[in-house]
């Protein structure tokens, strides 16, 4: 699997250098990650409408149940050095 959301979303918060209190952040959360899933179904098409499809890549997160792991590990391997690239 390439990372896709995860690792788009991990690069713009490394960008902005917001990638450790971000990590902090989904760490914390961790445990509500299928509260969190839930919630991005339900106002993934909400936030879409709002904010005219800029919040594709987070939504995708949300909905989906290990989305928070994976972009923990991106925020690792971007923290590493790695930059995000999977391994051949």
């Amino acid at each position: 699997m390439s990372g896709g959301p995860a690792r788009r979303v991990a690069e713009t918060l490394d960008r902005r250098g917001l990638a450790a209190p971000a990590r902090l952040f989904a760490d914390a959360h961790r445990p509500l990650a299928p509260l969190l899933s839930d919630l991005g179904v339900a106002l993934g098409p909400l936030l879409g409408a709002a904010f005219g499809g800029r919040t594709a890549d987070a939504s995708a997160l949300l909905e989906d149940e290990d989305g928070l792991d994976r972009l923990i590990d991106q925020l690792d391997r971007r923290s590493q050095g790695a930059g995000g690239a999977e391994p051949d």
